[in-house]
């Protein structure tokens, strides 16, 4: 057995029981997961988890069943690998046992001459899933809510036979989507209807009698009533997909993620080697990723999105929270009717909407309307929740419609004026324990509640474009907002099943500050002289989700004028003006066009002439960051560097290799350089010393 030992494990049971299943002559063996926890607790597996697990396999064995069964404490099948124990891990060796224990584990359902099934009755991921994959026959339940193997997200591959199994199962196009490509889009999972008709399991069952029909269903395939039948895999397209996918990545991560290079070695070992030669490689890999700085950051960049995120630093006790039982919106554009939309499904209230207009007022209606339509049709929301959702929503000239609402958000222009002269008129209106939140990107919250009867009740509530995508809300607390109201924001956005952080008032709070920042100072070296080519792809080693001049296109030119405008104002020695930047938003013309530069937008600049190099460029971007954000820490506009990471990560979707951003300056040496100091304790998301 493993000399291997991990004195913080949440040890995972492998629990063993006799089932007599009807129509066989012999029991089968149940073997049920159980970490002695309730689901918000999943099951992982470490050395203790393993063993366990190993002693039920040779128990069941030893009783001859009919077949054996793996399956999960409810809603939880399991999710992997237990990852907080690695940061412990001494020395490559005994990364190479963890691999080599858990390959040897699995291996025997794989290797069993009695039948082997997974019942997967809940969340599965990563060694979890793994472990369902090395089962002979898997069924699937259709409320399994989380389906992935998400080992490349943090830097990792899958190591205990995900990569060698999973294409010989699927194909290689779709391992290469569920290994590679899905984990790069944000950990994007699997729905149990994808996993099913990717080919992953074997039939898709309903959730409510879930067990039973599994153990129905096995007992006909021991019987032979039930043929499984699977697709030929075709090897001829192997090394054509994974030239593409190579290709994919390098365009996209410049050789950033050297996790996702290594999953793309094992996919095409995959093709033609033996399992044990096949398992070994994923050894070696997985040691080899353990000791490396990009782990340790998508170690910490996870933590802080599945614990951090889910106590945010500051908030109030949420005892003080009012409830919610009407919410008004004020405003019917794209933004407002996204919104409008979020919280009639989230927290199942009437939402009114207002505009200047009934036209208006329709078009976003409309929007709403079509939204709850096109879910209708593709399956993702049944008639009797649409039909609810229609009545929930509604729209009106008349402000007076916010009377009894209890939480009202403005979504209208982004001028200081325009929303002051909205909550002097609203605060007419509602009720004096009315909730008023505005979404402004970066306006002061102090300055908009300074002349109202009740400031206190006024809170910033920065949402980021596509709402229903992005994760992160930003609650700002203005210099009087109180108690009471900014518990109520923290409590709406738990409903609405966002990530919230709380963020100090101050200009463009830290998403869109520090990415004004990073911007201007790609587009000051535009102004200089620099080909927009080069400042474009100036920043590609660092692996991030888009290019300078491609999310500069996303918020729009004239926004992030605007947004520069008021930074520059506060900040001037920091925040520039580009002229260039208004030129192109005044032309209306793309900037890039299929991730090339548009020629005739680059014929509309003035600029100088002391161009930067690729290099110079990244590093003066680089610098700024760290000045910017020890500037905002000093400030202290949230409560630590690990708020400025969930931020970037949850909010502008930038990586897990990077640790959102500080550990990368850190690693890089750029903030002691800029600052004199590290952002973070060495260790805490890089290697020890």
């Amino acid at each position: 057995m493993s000399t291997l030992a991990a004195p913080n494990e949440v040890v995972t049971r492998a629990l063993l029981r006799q089932v007599n299943v009807p129509g066989l002559d012999r029991p089968a063996a149940l073997i049920t997961l159980d970490n002695g926890f309730d689901h918000t607790k999943p099951n992982t597996f470490g050395p203790g988890g393993l063993a366990s697990l190993d002693e039920a396999i040779t128990a069941a064995l030893a009783a001859d069943p009919a077949f054996i069964a793996v399956t999960g404490k409810p809603y939880i099948f399991c999710v992997g690998a237990d990852i907080v124990g690695l940061p412990q891990l001494a020395d490559r060796a005994q990364a190479l046992e963890i691999g080599r224990l858990g390959h040897r584990v699995f291996a025997r359902l794989k290797d069993s001459t009695v039948p082997t099934f997974a019942f997967v009755n809940g969340a599965a991921m990563g060694g979890g899933l793994e472990l369902a994959l090395h089962c002979h026959y898997r069924t699937l339940s259709g409320g399994a809510a989380a389906l992935a193997l998400p080992e490349v997200s943090l830097g990792l591959v899958p190591g205990w036979g995900g990569t060698q199994l999973l294409p010989n199962l699927i194909g290689i196009p779709a391992a290469t989507q569920v290994i590679i490509q899905n984990p790069l889009m944000q950990n994007k999972m699997l729905k149990p209807k994808q996993a099913a008709e990717l080919g992953i399991a074997d039939i898709l069952l309903e959730p409510a009698d879930f067990l039973e029909r599994s153990l129905e269903w096995a007992a006909g395939v021991v019987r032979g009533q039930v043929t499984v039948t699977r697709p030929d895999v075709d090897k001829d397209m192997w090394a054509g997909v994974l030239y593409f996918a190579r290709e994919t990545l390098n365009q996209r991560l410049h050789g950033a993620v050297p996790a996702a290079y290594k999953a793309l070695d094992l996919l095409e070992t995959a093709k033609d080697a033996d399992f044990a030669t096949g398992t070994a490689a994923e050894d070696e890999a997985l040691a080899d990723l353990v000791f490396s700085e990009e782990l340790r950051s998508g170690l910490y960049a996870f933590d802080l999105v599945q614990r951090r995120a889910k106590r945010p630093a500051g908030a109030p006790d949420k005892g003080l929270a009012r409830t919610i039982t009407k919410v008004g919106i004020v405003g019917a554009g794209l933004m407002a009717s996204q919104l409008a939309l979020l919280f009639a499904r989230r927290l199942q209230v009437p939402v009114v909407m207002t505009d200047l207009d009934q036209s208006r007022v329709d078009k976003g209606v409309g929007y709403v309307h079509t939204q709850i339509e096109k879910a209708v049709t593709k399956g993702r929301m049944d008639k009797n929740t649409a039909a609810k959702l229609y009545g929930l929503v509604s729209g009106t000239v008349d402000k007076s419609a916010f009377a009894d609402a209890d939480f009202v958000i403005e979504a209208v222009f982004e001028d200081l004026g325009v929303k002051k002269q909205v909550w002097a008129e609203l605060e007419k209106i509602v009720s004096p324990e009315a909730v008023l939140a505005t979404n402004t990107s970066s306006l002061s919250i102090t300055e908009m509640a300074a002349e109202l009867e009740h400031p206190e009740r006024v809170v910033g509530f920065h949402f980021f474009n596509p709402v229903a995508v992005l994760p992160l809300l930003e609650i700002v607390r203005g210099e009087r907002t109180d108690d009471a109201t900014l518990a109520t924001a923290f409590a709406v956005g738990k409903q609405l099943k966002k990530s919230s952080v709380l963020v100090k008032d101050a200009p463009a709070f830290v998403v869109n500050r520090l990415l004004t920042r990073f911007l201007g100072t790609v587009f000051a070296a535009v102004d200089a002289g620099t080909p927009l080519d080069v400042a474009n792809s100036a920043l590609d080693p660092l692996g991030l989700p888009m290019r300078p001049l491609a999310l500069l296109q996303l918020v729009g030119p004239a926004v992030a004028y605007h947004v520069g405008g008021t930074l520059h104002a506060a900040y001037p020695d920091r925040f520039g003006v580009s002229e260039n930047l208004k030129r192109i938003a005044d032309s209306g013309q793309p900037i890039v066009v299929d991730d090339q530069v548009n020629e005739d937008v680059a014929k509309l600049l003035v600029v100088g002439d002391q161009p930067l190099t690729a290099e110079q460029v990244r590093q003066n971007a680089l610098d700024a960051l760290a000045q910017e954000i020890r500037l905002m820490l000093d400030e202290g506009v949230v409560a630590e560097a690990q708020d400025i990471d969930l931020c970037m990560i949850l909010g502008a979707g930038w990586p897990f290799h990077l640790g959102g951003v500080t550990p990368y300056l850190d690693r890089t040496g750029t903030s002691e350089r800029v600052t004199g100091q590290r952002f973070l304790p060495r260790g805490a998301a890089s290697l020890p010393a």
